[in-house]
């Protein structure tokens, strides 16, 4: 590990203190938040500006930020400046696998979905609607797929319409209850949608201008795995940037200067963040957050013990100090506490972190879900693996 880099990576992420003063700017300058409908949008936007729970959906609801597909098609919180290029990245190059499917094994013909389309637009005049009202409001415009659909994952037609309507940004998903973490949703209509008039070698160079802001000094294969660019795309993508060559990878120009001139704080400045943040998601190289010594540490995995220097993405939310990985944590939904562990013994300082968080949990989140589907139950094997420790 080296200390320079993992205080560098901290700060740029925000994580040093609260920087940014709304959800937005944060999100434009540390990236773009992974969802799975689980807490670390939360989690990531409390640690660079202080905001509850309140004050993010309230973003969301007023269209500051959005859940969208983005790079790999997978789906991120956004800031508005970034709708249309977000949007652009995720359609790459050819069309949706679902309508690539539905025509080719299931009769599917673009009069069809193009007569669905305008059915669910003029539906979606009146108000948001959920997926069982749109099928009720658009009647025969959408049909069963059928057992053949129905083995592809795909029961009827009105699934690859909403794909594409939201693809464009002629829809946009708003979630019922007004939360990011859980994934049930009603569509309205986007008026005007965002819109991104780059070409898509333009989008891919956009895309490589954030990464390395975000998370650099990083290096080219950290940014097509990343963005899902093949590695000519990337190459190609970044080559205009004029990247600087320093310690740990490539730069953005303009950050030299600050990189030569930065020193790591010599306090510890603890960070109490999801396991899928932007200080462990954007580089997926769990062994450079690491001190030597934890890199052959063996943790839980869901078939087995895994070493801790070889994983890409975490099992387990994460406590970093100056963007050293030092230890984990979990929600019991059940006792209503943060269960943690360190690789060493915690400082004091850590513990009244701990006690701040948990308060947040209990009090506006309610629980701390990986993603959608995990629950109280499912979990249970995380917390035993961290009390045990």
């Amino acid at each position: 590990m080296n200390e320079k880099l993992t205080a560098w990576w901290a700060h740029r992420q925000g994580l040093d203190a609260h920087r940014y003063p709304t959800s937005a700017e944060a999100l434009a300058a540390t990236g773009w938040s992974r969802s799975v409908g689980g807490c670390t949008p939360y989690l990531a936007l409390r640690s660079r500006t202080g905001a509850g729970r309140a004050g993010v959906d309230g973003d969301v609801a007023a269209a500051h930020i959005h859940e969208l597909p983005a790079v790999r098609g997978c789906t991120y919180v956004v800031p508005a400046q970034d709708f249309g290029l977000a949007l652009r990245a995720a359609r790459g190059k050819g069309e949706p696998a679902e309508l690539v499917t539905a025509r080719k094994h299931c009769g599917v013909t673009d009069a069809e979905i193009e007569k669905a389309q305008i059915a669910v637009l003029d539906a979606l005049r009146s108000g948001p609607l959920s997926p069982e009202e749109l099928r009720t409001a658009v009647g025969g415009a959408v049909r069963n797929l059928g057992e053949v659909g129905k083995k592809r994952g795909m029961t009827t037609t009105l699934p690859v319409v909403l794909g594409l309507l939201q693809g464009v940004g002629r829809i946009r998903r708003v979630p019922v209850n007004g939360r990011l973490d859980q994934q049930r949703y009603r569509y309205m209509r986007w008026d005007p949608p965002p819109t991104c008039d780059l070409s898509l070698e333009e989008v891919h160079r956009e895309l490589a201008r954030r990464f390395f802001a975000w998370a650099g000094p990083a290096t080219v294969a950290q940014f097509y795995a990343w963005s899902a660019l093949s590695k000519r795309d990337a190459t190609t993508a970044v080559q205009p940037l004029r990247l600087a060559e320093v310690e740990g990878g490539l730069l953005m120009p303009d950050l030299v200067d600050e990189w030569h001139g930065f020193r790591p704080p010599s306090e510890p400045r603890y960070a109490l963040v999801g396991s899928l943040d932007n200080a462990t998601h954007l580089h997926r190289d769990i062994g450079e957050l690491l001190e030597p010594g934890d890199a052959d540490r063996a943790v839980w995995g869901e078939k087995g013990t895994l070493r801790l220097g070889g994983m890409s993405d975490l099992n387990h939310h994460a406590i970093l100090d100056r963007g050293r990985l030092m230890g984990f944590w979990e929600y019991d939904k059940a006792a209503r506490r943060v269960v943690w562990s360190t690789f060493s013994p915690p400082p004091t300082a850590l513990k009244t972190d701990i006690s701040r968080l948990e308060a947040y949990i209990r009090e506006d989140l309610e629980d701390a879900r990986t993603f959608s589907l995990d629950s109280p139950e499912s979990r249970a094997p995380r917390l035993e693996a961290l009390t045990a420790r």
